[in-house]
Order: structure tokens, then sequence, then C-alpha cells
């Protein structure tokens, strides 16, 4: 997931033609467009990073997609790995009146489905300290804060595995010559992961 960040560090070409799944060239392209449009500030060789202006739509479509995706599983019951795509669908053609209402119906909540913050009405947005998974010591309990990776089956194995936010998580032995790590989850038998997938885990 590619976070585009005010004043925060530049985001390379490289992320953003792999998260788009578009060529180098033609993400640049877009980005030029954008540019001239005063959503984005192109650097060359170096990156791209969000303007004001880009990041207050930014965060309205954030804001848009978690509460959209909130309302997709705690009111409709969809499942956790299915909601993205759906929430990217409807976000663009509801209207702001809408998108308030249910905020409101919803009691206004913090985080989304995932773990992930929603920005509020203003544009702000809460940012946890928290590290990846692939970063902790054996001998510690840690806690899932959020599901970065959102892959239907990835999701699908995070929740098959309970690495579900707010669960506890006691990493039982982190082998980094492995790239292996060995977790354990309330009464259930330990299982390991390899270091690319627990990165994709943000605990605290």
């Amino acid at each position: 997931m590619v976070t585009l960040e005010e004043n925060g560090s530049k985001v390379a070409m490289g992320k953003v033609s792999a998260e788009l799944a578009v060529t180098p060239g033609t993400a640049t392209s877009m980005v030029k467009n954008m540019e001239r449009d005063g959503w984005l500030k192109y650097y060359p060789r170096q990156g791209v990073s969000l303007t004001r202006k880009g990041k207050k739509v930014a965060m309205n479509m954030l804001r848009r997609h978690r509460l959209l995706e909130t309302f997709l599983v705690e009111t409709l019951g969809l499942d956790w790995s299915e909601i993205h795509i759906e929430a990217e669908e409807l976000e663009h053609a509801i209207s702001e009146k809408v998108l308030e209402k249910l905020d409101e119906f919803l009691g206004s909540p913090r985080y989304d489905p995932h773990g992930h913050p929603i920005p509020s009405k203003g544009g702000t947005i809460q940012r946890p300290s928290s590290q990846t998974l692939q970063n902790c010591d054996a001998g510690i309990t840690v806690r899932v804060e959020s599901i970065l990776d959102q892959d239907s089956d990835f999701l699908k194995f995070a929740r098959e595995k309970e690495l579900l936010p707010g669960k506890a998580v006691s990493v039982i032995k982190s082998e980094k010559l492995a790239d292996v790590i060995t977790l354990k989850i309330d009464g259930r038998e330990p299982f390991s992961m390899g270091f690319r997938s627990a990165e994709k885990i943000l605990v605290v």
C-alpha cells in the first residue's frame, strides 16, 4: 500500500507504478498530469509527494473508503476479505451528505475492520506508534493493530490464523537468517510465517 504524505518522504515512482499495475512510463505520465492540476509534486528520479490540495482530497477519499468498509462489514455482514473492491466501487458515488449520515449511523468509528484509522471530517488522522510483526523479538506479546495487505487471499489467511485487530500475539521464535517467525494466539497451536507476510501486519 502506497501512502503519500504532505511534507513527508517522497514515494518512489516504482512503488506508484506497482500499486497501480501500470508501466513506470504510464505512471509518470499520470503523475505529471496530476501535478499540472495541483494535486501532486513530482521530483524527477526521486519520487512524488502530495500537495496540500492533494492531501485534502486524498483524506476525504480515504474517509469515504474506510467508512464504507466498516458499513459493509458491521451492517451488511460482508467478510472483511471482500470489502475492499466493493468500497472502491461505492466511494465515488456517495455524496458528502450521505457520507456524514453514514458516519453518524455507525457511531463515528475510529478504525475500519482492518484496523486502519479513519480520517476525521476535517482531514486529520490518528497515527498510532506501531511496528511490523516482522521486527518483533522472541519472548514478547503484542497486539495486532492493523493489516496492511488488502489482498483477499492474505486477509483470509489472517482470519484463519486469527491475526485480527485487537488480538494478542505471543512471539515464540524469530529466526532472522531463515526469515521465519513463530507465533502463538490464545490456546491455539503455535504456527510459523515468513517475514514477508509478517511485515504486512502492524502491532503495538
